[in-house]
């Protein structure tokens, strides 16, 4: 975890009421409903620290990021870069925004042209841009294979089908390197990988952070993996921020019911560990975000709800420093 994500550090990207929808069509093109894929989240991401993002398939994880890239811009709020509205860019304007910004996919493949060397495929983004003459850029290249442990002359001329999963990876994370960004959004970026490469990019990333002072936004469904690598972590419900704090703080006495269900889905090394009550409680899936809960969405499925939970959607409010969560009846501290 980065020493050089404080509180009091004004914050390198800054998600302020974050609201996507997107409006889904039925045949003959005629209005089916409204997805309510992120609704009314605000987070921010501080210099030099790694900010994780949990929660269930279709919680508005990777909606939000893209979201925060404006891809596509969001229906309402703001999303600030080092204090400079993006939401408000346009053209050239915004464009230059985004070479702070990179995205690493979950599938490297699929984000690789299979046409193209790995040299021609790093260097793109510097060709969009106009960065540098050629043998600059050419240099650029080699400098970023070197960084995320490539041997330029040996890998650069290969095409991504004779590169393994986790090799791929590392030209997807070299080709966000290569504007030099202060953010890198990684999106499930090792999901598809098996467990010792996990690993093996799990400290590329945390070597690029201590070298780079890079910030992260890493989108996961494994927690435990989350735990591993987030200085800060926030978890999603149904397009709801439910929670936020310290990692440790919130793996070790979270103060949401769906945060506590989550860690307690975590597979314990122990195969005689009883289940807890918690985990037992939560049933069933999560309603459909074009018709979402009224008041907190995640009260259907909570075994805590009550009358007011139906009513009033819960505000996000400070429990302990720098740990927030969404709910009208948290967990108790120390419970």
């Amino acid at each position: 975890m980065s020493e050089g994500a404080t509180n009091g550090t004004q914050p390198l990207l800054e998600a302020r009421n974050i609201v996507q929808e997107f409006v889904v069509r039925g045949r003959g093109g005629v209005k089916g409903g409204v997805v309510q894929a992120v609704s009314d989240v605000s987070l921010e991401v501080r210099p030099g620290e790694t900010l994780g993002i949990v929660g269930e398939t279709g919680s508005g994880k990777s909606t939000l990021a893209r979201s925060l890239l404006q891809a596509p811009r969001p229906k309402a709020g703001s999303v600030l870069l080092r204090g400079k509205d993006l939401v408000g860019l346009k053209g050239r304007s915004l464009l230059e925004a985004r070479r702070s910004m990179q995205m690493v996919f979950q599938d490297p493949f699929g984000s690789l042209d299979p046409k193209w060397r790995v040299s021609d495929i790093v260097e793109e983004p510097l060709i969009a841009y106009k960065v540098g003459t050629r043998d600059e850029r050419r240099r650029r290249v080699r400098e970023v294979l070197d960084l995320v442990g490539l041997e330029p002359d040996t890998y650069g001329k290969r095409k991504p089908r004779q590169l393994s999963g986790g090799q791929a990876q590392r030209v997807a994370i070299a080709r966000a390197l290569t504007l030099d960004p202060a953010l890198i959004i990684c999106d499930e970026a090792v999901s598809s990988l098996d467990v010792l490469i996990q690993a093996q990019v799990l400290n590329l990333f945390e070597q690029l952070r201590a070298e780079l002072g890079l910030s992260y936004l890493f989108i996961a469904h494994d927690l435990a993996l989350v735990k591993q690598v987030s200085d800060r972590v926030a978890v999603m419900y149904l397009g709801r921020l439910c929670e936020i704090g310290p990692a440790e703080a919130l793996y070790r006495e979270p103060f949401h019911p769906y945060t506590v269900a989550l860690l307690h889905s975590i597979p314990s090394p122990d195969p005689t560990a009883p289940k807890t009550e918690a985990h037992a409680a939560i049933s069933g899936d999560p309603p459909s975000p074009i018709d979402p809960p009224s008041g907190c969405r995640f009260r259907t499925r909570c075994p805590r709800a009550q009358e007011r939970c139906a009513v009033e959607v819960p505000p996000l409010r400070e429990l302990a420093p720098d740990h927030a969560v969404a709910c009208h009846f948290p967990v108790a501290r120390s419970s």
